[in-house]
């Protein structure tokens, strides 16, 4: 591998190969796909949401066994890999703050939050041993960027330690943009936000005399898009839908195998119970939710505290379980816009390989 690309610094932490493979639950992005990510050089995530599994003693402590499993996926990242380990934490977590603070106490390097503002994560990543994790918040807009640089400065006296920018190409929750903005067309690309964000940080990286990188996710499939952005003033890419078709990601064959059949055909928009639209494979499961059908829901889980289970069509985290256990036709599987031009399941180092090399011949 031939990496003539600049390395991402966030804070005093050097990422190697600037690309954050992006946090995708549920049980999709775990401990070895995380740690093999971060033994290329680049930085793996762990999505934090619905790692345990849905037992009976599970059930009887949700936020006991939440806690405990992403203690246990982090330690195993960490025997796996030296490398860069982070997790995302969704604001709209009903443990949200417990979660946060199980990070901070296991040390991992970075924390990605997004699916909402997170506004209050510096509250609660002051750790009595002085461990400073690093913050980096993912957000749709310059208008998003703002309103959490104001508050944080205010509140806390802090500032981000990088930020993420993500577009509407992206799989899973797509901040920003409603269902009739999605279902329309219109838009606002990615290449737009990130111009406005850029903008913006320069304006705060000299008021403030910081650096705050700016990584853009969304969309973004090979070297060209990487070098492309690159080229925009990005400092570092973040590729979730590519991750998923490798083999160190623990996700069910079943739901792999959706990853290399779909086509350009395959993709639908649903309302979340996160209270946003999300973008996944048309499944039977999907299709009965876009026919207006319901699953009637039992909650086990107590994850969100944006879902209502009186009015919610269905359990999201059941369908997600469902899907990445193999048990597609009754689960969730999402995915970004290119998933069409995944082709076949690979290494991650043969994935990172290729990537790097085709953004260092384009730069």
């Amino acid at each position: 591998m031939k990496n003539k690309l600049e390395p991402l610094v966030v804070r005093d932490l050097e990422i190697k190969v600037p690309i954050i493979q992006g946090g995708m639950g549920v049980r999709v992005s775990m401990a070895p796909l995380a740690a093999a990510v971060a033994n290329c050089g680049a930085a793996g995530t762990i999505a934090s949401v619905g790692l345990p599994p849905d037992t009976a003693e599970n059930r009887a402590d949700v936020p006991k066994s939440c806690r405990e499993h992403l203690e246990i996926e982090i330690r195993k990242a960490r025997k796996l890999s030296k490398g860069a380990i982070g997790v995302n934490i969704m604001v709209a977590l009903s443990n949200y703050e417990d979660i946060v603070r199980t990070t901070v106490r296991e040390k991992a390097d970075f924390i990605i939050s997004g699916a909402g503002l997170p506004i209050s994560l510096p509250e609660y990543t002051e750790a009595s041993s002085g461990y400073s994790i690093r913050l980096i918040p993912l957000i749709s807009s310059a208008r998003g960027l703002a309103v959490i640089v104001k508050t944080w400065k205010r509140r806390y006296n802090t500032l981000p330690d990088a930020v993420i920018v993500e577009g509407p190409l992206s799989g899973g929750h797509i901040g920003g943009h409603s269902m009739e903005m999605l279902k329309a067309g219109t838009l606002t690309r990615v290449e737009d936000s990130l111009k406005d964000v850029l903008e913006l940080v320069k304006e705060y990286e000299k008021t403030y005399n910081v650096k705050m990188p700016v990584v853009v996710a969304g969309g973004i499939f090979d070297g060209k898009d990487i070098a492309k952005f690159m080229k925009m003033g990005a400092k570092g890419v973040q590729i979730g839908t590519r991750f998923v078709a490798t083999h160190e990601c623990t996700a069910a064959k079943e739901f792999k195998d959706l990853y290399i059949k779909a086509d350009e055909q395959s993709l639908a928009f649903i309302q979340s119970p996160v209270g946003m639209p999300a973008k996944a494979i048309r499944t039977k499961f999907v299709e009965e939710m876009l026919a207006g059908g319901r699953k009637p829901i039992s909650c086990n889980y107590r994850c969100l505290r944006t879902c209502d289970p009186n009015t919610a069509h269905f359990c999201i985290a059941k369908a997600l379980i469902n899907a990445v256990e193999g048990d597609v036709d009754n689960g969730l599987v999402f995915a970004g816009t290119n998933v069409s031009m995944v082709k076949k399941i690979v290494s991650v180092k043969e994935l990172i390989d290729e990537l790097v090399e085709e953004a260092s011949r384009e730069l």
